[in-house]
C-alpha cells in the first residue's frame, strides 16, 4: 500500500477587491471553495482561514497583517494558501514583505492553485515578478479609470451623485434641475445677497422650504458655506480642485452667484495663518529599535540657528535611538537613491533590448499560433467529412460516434492552448519594461534635491525603510538589490583599473 505524504500546515487567504456587499459577491466564496478543494487534494491542513473585502493597491490590510503575524509568531512552521500572489499583493510594500518572511524562513511555503512556486532563487524571482505583474495591473486600471474620467470631462459629463439641487439622469449620465429644490436653492441665494441673513437663518429659511439633513433638522453652517460656494450651480463640474465646463442646466445666474460671494467674504473673520513646517521624511520610515513612525522637530542654539531633526515618536515608550540631524538623512537617502540609479545610457541600450526581444516574441508567437490555428481548422474540417459520411451512410453509427468524440476532444484541446497561448503572451515583457522605467525615474529622481520626490520614489519601490543608530535602511527587493551590487562591483573594478 502506497504510503501518504504527510500533511503540510497552512493559513488560508482569500480577498475581494472591492468593500461593497453586492460587488464581486461570489468572489471570496469561490476561492474558499476552490482553496479547499486543493488543500484536500494536495494534503495540506488548513490551520485557519482569512478573509476580507479590501484593495490590495495599498498597504494596511487587517486580515493580512493578522494572517503574517500569526505565520510570524507561530511555533509550528507555516505556509500561506492562496488562489494567486495576486490576492496577496499588488503593491511594493506587501509584496517586499512575503518574499522577506519566505527569505528569513518564517514562511515555509506558499501554495497556490494557478501557479507554481518553490523557495529557490529562481522561484523567488518568478514571485516577485508575478507580484510586479500585479502592481502594474493595477496601475493600468487607475490609468484606465483616469482616461475615462477625462473623456467625461470633455463631454462635459458630471462624475458623482448630484449635488444638492439637482437629480442624477442615468440615461443622459448627466444631472437636471430637481423640479422643486432647485427653485428654493436660488431663492435662498436672492435672500443671502441681501445680507440680511445669516447662515444661521439661511439654514432656517431652507429647512422651513424642505432642505434639511437626514434627521430632519436645519442644515449645518459648513452645509450651507459649501452650498453657496457651489459652482455647480453655474454649470461647472469640479475634479481634483479645477473646474471644467459641464452641458448641465445651471440654477443660477452668473451675476447672482458672485454677488453671494461678496457678502460672504464680507462676513468672514481673518483667521491667523498657522506656520507651515518642511518634514519632507516624516511619515516615511519607522524606528528600527521600537517599529514606531519617525517624526521630525525644529531645536534652536544659543545662537538662533534652527536646526532640523529626525527622531522616533516613542508611542510605545522608553527607545534609547539618538536624533538624526535632517542633513545626515538627506545625505544618506541620496547614497540609496544614487544606488539604484543607473545612467541614462545604459537605461537606453536595455530598452531597445526588450525591443528587440518583443520583435523576436511577436513573430515566435506568431508562427505556434499559425500553427495552432491550422491544426484546428483540419480538425474541423475532419469533424465537417464524418458528419458528411455519416449523413450519407458511408459510416455506421457507432463507429461515427467515437469519431466524433475523439475529434471533439481534439478540437477543445487545441482550443484550450491557443486561448492559453494568447494569455501567456500578453505583457510577458512588460515587468521587465516597468523594471527599466523605474531605473530611468531612479536617475531623474537622483538629479533632482526635491526631497517629496525622493520619499514617494522609496515609497514606490521600496519597502520597509528604517532609522536605526542614525542610519536609514530600506529593503530594495531582489531586482534592486541586484542592481545596486552590479552597480557596487563595477564601480570597484572601475577603480582598480584607474589606480592599476
Amino acid at each position: 500500500m502506497k504510503e501518504l505524504k504527510p500533511k503540510s500546515q497552512c493559513v488560508l487567504y482569500a480577498r475581494k477587491s472591492t468593500e461593497e456587499d453586492d460587488q464581486q459577491i461570489m468572489s471570496i466564496e469561490a476561492q474558499l471553495f476552490e482553496l479547499r478543494e486543493f488543500a484536500e487534494r494536495e494534503r495540506i491542513e488548513i490551520v485557519k482561514e482569512f478573509t476580507e473585502a479590501k484593495s490590495a493597491k495599498k498597504p494596511g490590510r487587517d486580515a493580512f497583517v493578522k494572517m503574517l503575524s500569526m505565520v510570524e509568531t507561530s511555533k509550528k512552521p507555516l505556509g500561506i494558501l492562496a488562489w494567486h500572489p495576486d490576492r496577496l499583493a499588488r503593491n511594493s510594500v506587501d509584496g517586499g514583505r512575503i518574499i522577506y518572511l519566505v527569505d528569513t524562513g518564517a514562511i515555509t511555503s506558499l501554495r497556490f492553485p494557478q501557479f507554481w512556486f518553490e523557495p529557490t532563487p529562481q522561484g523567488k524571482f518568478m514571485l516577485q515578478v508575478a507580484f510586479g505583474q500585479s502592481k502594474y495591473f493595477s496601475d493600468n486600471l487607475v490609468e484606465n479609470v483616469k482616461r475615462g474620467i477625462r473623456q467625461k470631462l470633455r463631454r462635459g459629463e458630471w462624475l458623482t451623485l448630484a449635488p444638492l439641487g439637482y437629480v442624477n439622469n442615468y440615461k443622459t449620465r448627466n444631472i437636471d434641475p430637481h423640479p422643486t429644490y432647485s427653485k428654493v436653492i436660488k431663492r435662498a441665494f436672492e435672500e443671502y445677497a441681501t445680507g440680511k441673513y445669516t447662515l444661521v437663518g439661511l439654514a432656517e429659511f431652507l429647512a422651513e422650504h424642505g432642505i434639511v439633513q437626514k434627521k430632519g433638522t436645519p442644515l449645518a453652517k459648513v452645509s450651507v458655506v459649501k452650498m453657496l460656494t457651489n459652482r455647480a450651480y453655474l454649470g461647472f463640474v469640479k475634479y481634483h480642485g479645477e473646474y471644467h465646463d459641464g452641458n448641465c442646466e445651471p440654477i443660477l445666474s452668473p451675476t447672482l452667484f458672485e454677488a453671494v460671494q461678496k457678502v460672504l467674504k464680507s462676513k468672514q473673520r481673518p483667521r491667523k495663518q498657522k506656520e507651515r513646517y518642511d518634514f519632507p521624511f516624516t511619515q516615511f520610515a519607522r524606528c528600527g529599535e521600537c517599529g514606531n513612525m519617525i517624526t521630525a522637530q525644529y531645536a534652536t542654539n544659543r545662537f538662533g540657528t534652527r536646526y532640523t531633526y529626525y527622531r522616533c515618536t516613542k508611542k510605545s515608550g522608553r527607545c534609547s535611538q539618538p536624533y538624526l540631524a535632517a542633513d545626515a538623512l538627506v545625505a544618506q537617502a541620496q547614497t540609496l537613491l544614487q544606488s539604484v540609479s543607473l545612467p541614462l545610457e545604459e537605461i537606453e541600450v536595455m530598452e531597445k533590448q526588450i525591443d528587440a526581444w518583443e520583435s523576436e516574441s511577436i513573430s515566435s508567437r506568431g508562427e505556434v499560433a499559425q500553427n495552432l490555428k491550422s491544426k484546428l481548422s483540419e480538425t474541423q474540417e475532419k469533424l465537417d467529412r464524418l458528419v458528411s459520411l455519416y449523413l450519407d451512410s458511408d459510416i455506421e453509427r457507432d463507429l461515427y460516434l467515437v469519431k466524433k468524440d475523439t475529434l471533439l476532444r481534439q478540437k477543445a484541446k487545441l482550443e484550450e492552448s491557443l486561448g492559453d497561448f494568447g494569455q501567456q503572451g500578453k505583457n510577458r515583457l512588460e515587468p521587465l519594461r516597468s523594471f527599466v522605467s523605474s531605473l530611468k525615474e531612479a536617475e531623474k529622481v537622483a538629479q533632482t534635491k526635491n526631497y517629496a520626490e525622493w520619499r514617494n520614489f522609496f515609497r514606490s519601490l521600496g519597502s520597509n525603510p528604517e532609522i536605526k543608530d542614525k542610519t536609514l535602511s530600506i529593503n530594495w527587493g531582489e531586482l534592486w538589490d541586484f542592481t545596486a551590487k552590479t552597480k557596487a562591483d563595477f564601480a570597484l573594478r572601475s577603480s582598480q583599473f584607474r589606480t592599476s
